[in-house]
């Protein structure tokens, strides 16, 4: 009797681990699903791709959960392939998503020569240019230097509607 005893208590013990078990794995879905689901909804709120790498990562560790039952396993696989999702496609998001220069008609102008209509001086705010036959407002690449009417300029770029220009000496 006793024996029956102890074979019925070690066969309910292993029920008991099993089922503990499948316990374990019931929520580590889950806990993988509601993550996913997560990184999924930020990705969809924000204009850039800043969550999709740990969305692999998850769907990844979840396919994990039906491989294995150990939670460090399943952890490995998510940080694992996280990063191998973000090393390999993340110089490819940023070329696709680098902000290319639109060059313009006025973009023609840098690197020529102008000649100052009215004295140039960042200080008073004050300068004109005539450039390919148009004129310009122009400031100098320093606060206080002032060129004279008259005098010739290279242009060196051009921030909104003004010339940024360098005396030719």
């Amino acid at each position: 009797m006793k024996n029956l005893e102890n074979a019925y208590i070690i066969k309910l013990k292993k029920q008991l681990d099993y089922s503990d078990k499948k316990g374990v794995i019931f929520m580590m879905v889950w806990i993988w699903v509601a993550l996913l689901a997560l990184f999924i909804i930020v990705e969809a709120a924000t204009a850039q791709l800043l969550t999709i790498w740990f969305a692999i990562g998850s769907f990844a560790a979840l396919i994990t959960t039906f491989i294995t039952d150990s939670i460090l396993v399943q952890v490995i696989v998510f940080v694992v392939v996280s990063a191998i999702a973000l090393g390999v496609t993340r110089p490819l998001v940023k070329k696709m998503t680098k902000a290319k220069k639109q060059p313009t008609n006025a973009d023609m102008y840098i690197g020529k020569e102008a000649v100052v209509t009215e004295d140039i001086n960042n200080l008073e705010a004050k300068g004109l240019v005539k450039v390919g036959g148009s004129i310009w407002t122009a400031r100098t690449e320093v606060d206080n230097y002032t060129i004279p009417s008259g005098s010739h300029v290279t242009v060196i770029k051009i921030e909104g509607v003004k010339l940024i220009v360098r005396p030719i000496l």
